[in-house]
């Protein structure tokens, strides 16, 4: 495959499923998410994290190990919601693990962003640097309390 369609294709669906994870998350902390946006969140997701491995590559890298984490993290998503049905503990594994695959698509996000922005590339030209850390911290952070929020939230009725 022509490795300029294949980053368009993997950077399209990546796109769309940072725009998808919006109001998946939104809607976990109400209490459920619209069928629409979590087919297309957890499909976009999913076809992100595979076709990130189509690319070539000499040695398994950090950009695989996030791809594996998040086909494991996806996988116990999809059957919380499709073969578990939510059903008991289900209800906020399945929270917890949608939204560690949105945080791990917006980790990827802010580090593509200080490897391609020109202004974020001098702050942090290995990704090592105080400002790249702060900003994964401040994404980290964000995402434990949401985490958090979404697990009460989305829980069993009781």
């Amino acid at each position: 495959m022509d490795l300029t369609l294949l980053t368009y294709i993997h950077t399209g669906l990546s796109l769309i499923a940072l725009a998808a994870g919006i109001p998946v998350a939104l809607g976990l902390l109400r209490r459920g998410a619209t069928k629409f946006w979590t087919v297309v969140f957890l499909a976009a997701t999913l076809l992100t994290s595979i076709t990130g491995f189509l690319f070539p590559f000499s040695r398994f890298g950090d950009s695989h190990w996030v791809g594996l984490i998040s086909l494991i993290v996806l996988a116990a998503a999809i059957l919380a919601q499709y073969l578990f049905r939510y059903r008991g503990s289900w209800r906020w594994i399945y929270a917890v693990m949608a939204l560690l695959a949105f945080y791990l698509n917006v980790f990827v996000l802010v580090a593509q962003l200080f490897k391609k922005v020109p202004a974020l590339r001098a702050a942090a030209p290995t990704l090592m640097e105080p400002p790249f850390l702060v900003a994964q911290l401040v994404v980290l952070a964000f995402f434990a309390w949401l985490i958090w929020k979404a697990a009460r939230a989305f829980k069993p009725a009781v």
